[in-house]
Order: structure tokens, then C-alpha cells, then sequence
């Protein structure tokens, strides 16, 4: 017989623990920091999307409501057990993007910002998805948040931003990444530049294909 049913009860009881969204006390604790009315309020969309270098894209749905708040509880609040059941949303929205990748490439932080908090929030979704996650980016400079800045301004600011990780450099001349097809995933897509941006890396690395997979999708503004 489980005893988890139990420790649920006793935390729930003795902690209280609040839901990261509603501040409702959690039924379920173990099972992570938002309970499961917010998580039945997310209803996916399937939020499709294309770019210059990515040839498709997806995300659950719009960077609002809800889903913005469980995306902050991750991201801000540091509840990395959300990351799970966001994954696995992410799959289930975005099974033809998953599809024949080889590997799924997490946009990576810069190495100051992943030592503030601990993290990397796109990591964290990365490895909870049904595909080999390697983290073959890296950010060669800091760069200012992508969502404080006016839409015309973010492709300059990423640019020039990434770089292959020397693990995937290797010993290999030239194209190291010759012919694989690559989803890159993040927490949320403003304009798509940093997307962007880290395409342009792994297509000059020798990447074949190269789509994109995140949690949410801001839906006003240029793409």
C-alpha cells in the first residue's frame, strides 16, 4: 500500500504549503508547488509558430494568465518541480516538433545570471522531454533581458550572444553538428530572437534542421 497518499495529507496538514499561482493551500504537496485547479486552468493551444532559421515551432499556448504564472513560478519563485508537468505538456503540444530530432538544445543563460538563480529554467524543461538533451550553446556575453526591451532592440542584443559548447567543438574541423536535426528549447518566445540567435550557431555548426519548443509564446508584436 503507497504511503504517499498519507505524507500528502500530513504535509498538507502540519506545512500548508501554498500553491505558487492561487496561494491555496496544496491537497497534494508532493506532488509539486501548484495544485491542480491551476494547472486545469492552462488549456493548450498548440501555438505554432515559424522563423527565419527555425523551420517549425510550438508552444503550449499564450504567455498569459495561468500559464504565464506557472512559467514565473519556475523561472522567478524557483520551483523547478513545475518544470515537469510543464514538459510534459510541452510534449504532448509538441509531438511533430519532437519528432525525429536527435537532440533537444536548451538556450543556455549567461554564466553569472545561471549562478544568481541557481539554474537554468530552459535546462530544467529540456531534460524532462522524450529526446537527448545536450547542452551544445553557450552565451559568450551577458545580454539584457529580452522582455525589458522595445521589440526593435532585442535582435541586436542577442546578436553575437551564443557559441558551441567546447564539449560539442571537440576535435572536430568544421561542422560538428553536420546533418542533425535540433529542437531548441526555451521558457517563453518574445520575438524570436534569441531563437534566432542560437540558430544561426547550430545551422553554422551543421545542423540540417532546427525547430523550437517552449512553455509559452507572447502573441502581440512583430514576430
Amino acid at each position: 500500500m503507497s504511503l504517499r497518499p498519507t505524507l500528502n495529507a500530513i504535509f498538507a496538514a502540519i506545512i500548508a504549503p501554498p500553491c505558487a499561482v492561487c496561494g491555496r493551500v496544496l491537497d497534494t504537496p508532493l506532488d509539486g508547488a501548484v495544485c491542480g485547479s491551476c494547472w486545469d486552468a492552462i488549456v493548450p493551444r498548440g501555438s505554432g509558430f515559424a522563423l527565419h532559421l527555425i523551420s517549425k515551432g510550438k508552444a503550449i499556448g499564450p504567455y498569459e494568465s495561468t500559464l504565464r504564472d506557472v512559467v514565473h513560478a519556475l523561472k522567478y519563485d524557483k520551483r523547478r518541480s513545475v518544470a515537469v508537468r510543464l514538459a510534459a505538456m510541452m510534449a504532448a503540444e509538441g509531438g511533430d516538433v519532437l519528432t525525429g530530432a536527435d537532440l533537444v538544445v536548451p538556450v543556455p543563460l549567461h554564466r553569472r545570471r545561471q549562478r544568481e538563480r541557481g539554474f537554468n529554467q530552459a535546462e530544467e524543461l529540456a531534460r524532462h522531454l522524450p529526446v537527448r538533451m545536450r547542452r551544445a550553446l553557450k552565451r559568450v556575453r551577458a545580454t539584457h533581458p529580452q522582455i525589458d526591451l522595445p521589440a526593435d532592440e532585442r535582435r541586436d542584443n542577442v546578436r553575437g550572444a551564443f557559441g558551441l559548447r567546447r564539449s560539442v567543438i571537440g576535435r572536430s574541423e568544421g561542422r560538428p553538428l553536420q546533418g542533425y536535426t535540433i529542437v531548441l528549447v526555451d521558457d517563453v518566445a518574445t520575438t524570436g530572437a534569441t531563437l534566432e540567435a542560437c540558430a544561426r550557431v547550430l545551422k553554422s555548426a551543421g545542423a540540417a534542421d532546427i525547430r523550437a519548443l517552449t512553455a509559452a509564446r507572447v502573441v502581440r508584436g512583430p514576430w
